[in-house]
């Protein structure tokens, strides 16, 4: 079966926005898009007063709001996103669907895999409290302890959205800044460049896309999830 286009090239704006218009259809999506701007993604549960906003600010870093959990992610261009959305009736959805980062995240750490790179969703390393990846909740996707990706959910009475982030480049000093994170911790950063994964990132997309729809075992008409 013929698979349509499947990625955007979005700021992280209209990538969050497009995340939860989906959500707020509450139908099945699958979606992929390459980032093009510098920007900090912060969860829903980080208040208004919180020193990294503050900072952001200070650093002309523009701040979108997610309508997900979890805490800080600084995008940069290049980035790969990806959201799944699923209808809480639908046939995909298991006993503890909002637990399952590895099964909803299987194509992205099959995307480094397939690379020879051992990619694998653990639990969250716990070592900061403001930068997501490096965080207390939910599951990190991992290369040798190093995180390469993250994934955060909102549940709402219609559907399930879960969606993450492939960073492309790390900016280890902006971390610092903005999390205020140390040596230690921001070498437990890596994106898809300190990989040796030297793909366009719109190719890597549209190869995400596809890993995805295959780790759900989805059949579709084309243009049934729409891009």
């Amino acid at each position: 079966m013929a698979r349509a286009a499947s990625h955007l090239q979005l700021s992280a704006l209209e990538n969050a926005t497009a995340d939860l218009e989906r959500l707020s259809a509450g139908v099945m999506a699958i979606r992929t898009a390459v980032l093009t701007d510098r920007a900090l993604s912060v969860g829903v549960g980080v208040r208004p007063n919180d020193p990294m906003l503050r900072k952001a600010q200070a650093f002309g870093v523009p701040v979108v709001r997610r309508s997900s959990g979890g805490t800080g992610v600084l995008h940069a261009p290049g980035d790969v996103a990806w959201a799944v959305v699923l209808p809480r009736d639908g046939r995909l959805r298991g006993p503890e669907l909002s637990a399952e980062y590895a099964r909803l995240g299987r194509g992205a750490a099959e995307l480094y895999r397939s690379r020879g790179i051992p990619a694998a969703w653990v639990p969250s390393p716990g070592r900061s409290e403001s930068c997501c990846f490096l965080g207390y909740r939910g599951r990190s996707l991992t290369v040798h302890g190093r995180v390469v990706g993250g994934a955060a959910q909102h549940l709402t009475g219609r559907a399930l959205l879960h969606h993450g982030v492939l960073p492309r480049t790390v900016d280890r000093a902006a971390h610092a800044a903005l999390f205020g994170l140390g040596d230690e911790e921001l070498e437990g950063l890596a994106g898809t460049d300190d990989l040796g994964i030297d793909a366009p990132a719109e190719e890597l997309a549209a190869e995400l896309r596809e890993r995805i729809l295959d780790s759900l075992a989805l059949e579709r008409q084309e243009g049934e999830l729409g891009r």
